[in-house]
């Protein structure tokens, strides 16, 4: 059965082709490799594909601080020992070093968030997705945990101007704390993160306790966890305490971030879920029938990465796809099995039972608190800086019709018909 759902996808092949240095563990590479990976399994004729725009300074501006960005945008391995002072203060080095078309990296990923945003608010899609996006360390004016700049922050705020109240969910292994951080005073977002929580694990912070401040107050759920979480304990917390949300919280748009650290055997992470295990709170969070909104984030075995977030494309797709993961560019990676399914790691799981029951009363006694959802009063919405479109009607149909036309023709299951673009070309 077709997907009743229209998908839009986000993707530019130069996110790809920056490298964050030797021996660091973030590899946009691994964005690459996914976008291969749908390509082989033919999803991409059931979405619409998008190259995103390069998100403008001012626009990066809506959350960052402007001599911030700017900073991002002048500085270059060359130069960068001339800037010892800004470097320290915005939190670029080790972690986050100073690479080659570093802000043209951080342009595309945030103008896909964008991008998506606007076309859920302009309602000419109902899910959108963008892989190399959800860099939800981010924070208002440094960089943190790989991330530079916070296309999630962004896309909220671009979500915002169309809907009074905007869920985020994270399930990253890392707590999602710039994105928490943004929003941890207002009753307009809901953030919440399931994550490893103690032990020193980056960033530090996500304890239950954690639930916002002055408006905010109750409106920031942490589920922190310990290590080993498996699929049937994770998603039945998952799938319990996101039910009590939706029903309470009642968001007019939910953004997903799905960082792949949580899958077992990545290389920073500390969870045992499987692939299907981390793509069912994907299925349960599309079966809410919400305008929704899903990025990427960690992920560190590359190649696991890509087969995580190309099942989930075919879940958002309703598409079942074989196990035995086609002939591609990268086929390689997926030696020696090449099948898209992963193992669990036999280790132990860390969370009790008690435990787990403990962190679910403390998290649905919180949502008590929030009575009815806030009326939230809607003011004129703003017009958009850029609108990511253009007009068919303006096509000339005797010119040769370019990679961005056809890659917005969808092929639909239940159309059959003798058409000029009928099997003329295979991505």
């Amino acid at each position: 059965m077709p997907s009743k759902d229209r998908v839009a996808y986000f993707y530019d092949g130069d996110v790809g082709n920056v490298y964050f240095g030797p021996n660091h563990p973030m590899k946009p590479h691994r964005l690459c490799m996914t976008h291969h990976l749908v390509l082989s399994y033919e999803l991409h004729k059931k979405m619409e594909i998008y190259r995103p725009h390069k998100a403008y300074p001012v626009e990066l501006a809506q959350f960052h601080t402007a001599d911030y960005v700017e900073f991002l945008h002048r500085i270059t391995p060359d130069t960068q020992h001339l800037f010892a002072n800004e470097l320290a203060q915005y939190n670029l080095g080790e972690d986050c070093p100073v690479f080659e078309n570093l802000f043209e990296f951080c342009q595309i990923y945030a103008g896909g968030t964008i991008d998506a945003a606007r076309r859920l608010n302009n309602q000419l899609c109902d899910i959108a997705i963008n892989w190399a996006g959800g860099l939800h360390h981010a924070k208002k004016c440094e960089a943190s945990g790989f991330c530079y700049i916070n296309d999630l922050v962004l896309g909220i705020l671009e979500l915002l101007k169309y809907h009074a109240r905007v869920l985020y969910i994270d399930i990253d292994v890392h707590h999602g704390d710039g994105v928490e951080e943004a929003f941890y005073f207002t009753d307009r977002v809901m953030t919440v993160s399931f994550h490893k929580y103690g032990d020193l694990f980056f960033p530090g912070t996500g304890d239950v306790k954690e639930i916002g401040e002055r408006e905010g107050k109750y409106y920031a759920i942490n589920i922190p966890l310990k290590d080993g979480i498996d699929d049937a304990s994770f998603t039945r917390l998952f799938k319990t305490i996101i039910a009590k949300v939706v029903e309470t919280y009642i968001p007019g748009v939910i953004i997903l971030q799905c960082g792949a650290d949580s899958l077992a055997g990545d290389r920073l992470g500390c969870f045992n879920l499987s692939i299907e295990g981390h793509a069912e709170c994907v299925k349960f969070v599309k079966k809410f029938n919400l305008p929704l909104l899903v990025t990427g984030g960690g992920g560190y075995t590359k190649e696991n990465v890509a087969r995580c977030w190309t099942l989930e494309t075919s879940v958002l797709l309703d598409t079942e796809l074989p196990k035995e993961i086609p002939e591609n560019e990268y086929i390689n990676y997926f030696a020696p099995d090449y099948s898209l399914k992963i193992q669990s790691r036999n280790m132990e799981n860390l969370n009790s039972k008690s435990y787990l029951s403990s962190i679910k009363i403390q998290v649905l006694e919180n949502l008590r608190c929030i009575q009815h959802a806030p009326g939230v009063q809607m003011q004129e919405v703003p017009p958009d800086f850029y609108i990511p479109d253009f007009d068919d009607d303006e096509l000339n149909p005797d010119e040769r019709v370019g990679q961005h036309a056809q890659d917005k023709q969808i092929q639909r299951e239940d159309e059959y018909y003798a058409g000029d673009n009928d099997n003329d070309h295979n991505a």
